[in-house]
């Protein structure tokens, strides 16, 4: 079996796209330490929010062939004939569209990480960095836990 074909396969690309959603809310935790504490150089902290985007970016990308190839074929059958057919209905459509503003959020606080510190004060952005550093891994998380709740549903289906 190649790399690629070991890549595409259904439980790789769920830990994919898991493991690089940790990376990326942990990136944003570290990142609202940097904010809270005014520490860190400028670079620490583009570097920190680059790294959370990227692994939003990378999460979306396995998650996204993962949906698009399996998930739609496989799952989604189970979960609607299970169960908890409301599982999709609801947590699933959620779920798309609150990541959807994941990598947004995560750019614009790249994009004030980019900033001097004192443009940031001057600016007033430090406190809305913070908050917003604090609500793009609390949507990470939410996301994870929409996640959890999907994969149970589609274990509910099977066994039932």
């Amino acid at each position: 079996m190649d790399i690629v074909a070991i890549l595409q396969s259904k439980p790789v690309l769920i830990g994919l796209h898991l493991g690089f959603a940790i990376v990326g809310i942990d990136a944003f935790l570290w990142l609202l330490g940097k904010f809270k504490d005014d520490g860190g150089s400028r670079k620490s902290r583009i570097g920190t929010a680059a790294i959370g985007v990227a692994a939003f970016i990378a999460s979306w990308l396995a998650g996204g062939y993962y949906y698009v190839v399996y998930y739609g074929v496989f799952v989604k059958p189970v979960i609607k004939s299970g169960v908890a057919p409301w599982v999709h209905n609801i947590i699933m459509e959620a779920k798309e569209h609150i990541f959807l503003f994941v990598i947004p959020l995560a750019m614009t606080v790249l994009f004030i990480a980019l900033l001097e510190k004192e443009d940031m004060e001057r600016l007033g952005l430090r406190r809305r960095a913070l908050w917003l550093s604090g609500a793009v891994a609390l949507l990470g998380l939410l996301v994870g836990a929409m996640g959890f709740v999907i994969s149970a549903a589609a274990r509910w289906g099977a066994i039932n």
